[in-house]
């Protein structure tokens, strides 16, 4: 458990990682890497394209 020492929050290694991502971490991902396909299929097209 988080101990307060001197005005400051003092956390474990492992409590200070409890974070989860949540799924505005999953939407990113798959919104990024979309793009990323979108972007060079365009490429693709506009100079390989014979």
């Amino acid at each position: 458990m988080a101990a307060q020492r001197e005005r400051q929050i003092v956390e474990t290694p492992t409590e200070a990682r409890q974070a989860e991502p949540g799924p505005s971490v999953l939407a990113l991902l798959a919104v990024s890497t979309g793009l990323a396909v979108l972007i060079l299929g365009v490429v693709w097209f506009v100079f390989f394209r014979t």
